[in-house]
């Protein structure tokens, strides 16, 4: 780490790393802004529990892998089955699953917390979907009507000639997005869209034809990737394509080190610092958006082609507001008064601004807000003890484990979700809001 602090910082490695340092303090209850109540652990994975139990037992090893598949098939409809179905027989394997990395890379970036207003109604359905899967059928539906393609022959990809040429308005129009029908972080999202234009330029990753799905051929023929009965890729191989390709789309503004951009990863006060640390030291990545891109490109690949990866154990629990909202209404975590005090304030004085939620007060801050950055670290740190602890109780051993993939997608992100909406009915919000910009959350 010393001698390259910010090619550490971007990789997968620093992430569990350098958040397992504010989990330590966790463990102490010595964080600046939570308190922690360990009696509550046992309580939050017995619910984990719970839910699993609920949607899955006994059949553990049916649970998906979280990632971006089970969205498109909200309501029971599988859409991506029915898209593959849609495509004439003389598209490969490679080609198909192309298409689903094209379509899967642009939905997780544009999956950014919607906010409590917007919903989108299927054009196909005439069905209304909120948050993830309205946002995941939204672009579901673009994709198709070539919104991302330069070829109006080939609608079914994007490349950089299509994002080059979409703008806000287009965006929004196929978002279905209004002044009665808000977007949080519309901006953002569009922004990340057309800079994902610019790096798709990167022939190395994205071929000739500048696709996300031209990445699979990079892959395969990456020296790291073992050719032997199925392919296996080494999820750093797959890490540097969207930590490095991908590097030019997130807003310039973020936190830097020897003027290379980190990406999502911010300053936290609870970092330990020694007395000569190092500017550096005090930053802690979490790079969600990476990392759900990870779990969600994963799934067409092993899917369709039958790819296995080595090293997913590298990837997190997601540091999002659905993980580390379950921490807060399970009672395990709770903001100290001043710093709930100062995000009851905030809340109150962006309920002031047209549009802005007014009902279920929540405190609110903004993403580089050092009571987020904490949250987000104990959210990594705290999954990764709750994935211990819910096999434990599951009673699951060896090979019959759950991974923590699938403990993400059958228990704490759905678990947090469901708390929220019980907790709070109307706006269904986490327990802390965060004014997102649209490429974070």
């Amino acid at each position: 780490p010393a001698r390259d602090p910010a090619a550490y910082l971007r990789s997968i490695h620093a992430v569990r790393e350098r958040s397992r340092l504010v989990h330590e303090k966790a463990k102490r209850n010595n964080l600046i802004h939570f308190d922690v109540d360990p009696t509550k652990f046992g309580e939050t994975a017995a619910y984990i529990v719970s839910i699993i139990k609920r949607d899955f037992a006994p059949e553990y090893n049916t649970i998906p892998p979280h990632g971006r598949w089970q969205h498109f098939d909200v309501g029971g409809r599988h859409r991506i089955d029915q898209l593959l179905t849609s495509w004439p027989s003389k598209i490969d394997a490679q080609e198909r699953t192309r298409r689903l990395l094209d379509l899967f890379l642009v939905s997780v970036l544009l999956d950014a917390g919607a906010g409590t207003r917007w919903s989108y109604r299927s054009k196909e359905s005439g069905k209304t979907y909120r948050r993830s899967e309205g946002l995941a059928v939204a672009s579901l539906e673009m994709f198709k009507a070539g919104y991302f393609s330069g070829d109006p022959t080939e609608p079914y990809q994007v490349n950089a000639s299509g994002l080059n040429r979409l703008s806000v308005g287009q965006l929004a129009i196929g978002l279905q997005v209004s002044e009665a029908n808000p977007l949080a972080g519309m901006e953002g999202r569009a922004s990340l869209l057309a800079n994902l234009g610019e790096a798709l330029q990167n022939t190395e990753y994205f071929g000739s034809t500048s696709r996300p799905g031209n990445m699979l051929d990079y892959l395969l023929s990456h020296p790291s990737t073992q050719a032997s009965s199925v392919p296996v890729i080494m999820i750093p191989t797959l890490w540097s394509v969207l930590i490095d390709g991908l590097a030019g789309i997130w807003p310039a503004s973020r936190t830097q080190v020897d003027g290379i951009s980190l990406g999502d990863a911010w300053p936290c006060s609870s970092m330990p610092s020694a007395p000569r640390a190092q500017p550096w030291e005090n930053i802690v990545p979490f790079h969600k958006l990476t990392q759900w891109l990870c779990y969600s490109l994963m799934g067409p690949m092993t899917r369709l082609l039958n790819v296995q990866f080595a090293g997913v154990d590298l990837l997190t629990g997601l540091p999002e507001y659905r993980n580390g909202g379950l921490l807060i209404d399970t009672g395990l975590i709770t903001l100290k008064p001043a710093d709930a005090k100062r995000g009851l304030d905030a809340y109150r004085n962006n309920a002031m601004v047209k549009g802005q939620p007014c009902m279920e007060v929540v405190p609110l801050f903004a993403t580089d807000d050092d009571v987020v950055v904490e949250w987000r670290a104990l959210t990594i740190g705290f999954l990764d003890d709750l994935h211990v602890e819910v096999n434990r109780l599951l009673k699951l051993e060896g090979s019959d484990k759950l991974s923590l993939a699938q403990m993400l997608e059958a228990g704490s992100w759905k678990g947090g979700r469901e708390l929220a909406e019980v907790s709070r009915p109307n706006t269904k919000q986490p327990p802390i809001m965060i004014l997102s910009d649209g490429t974070v959350f």
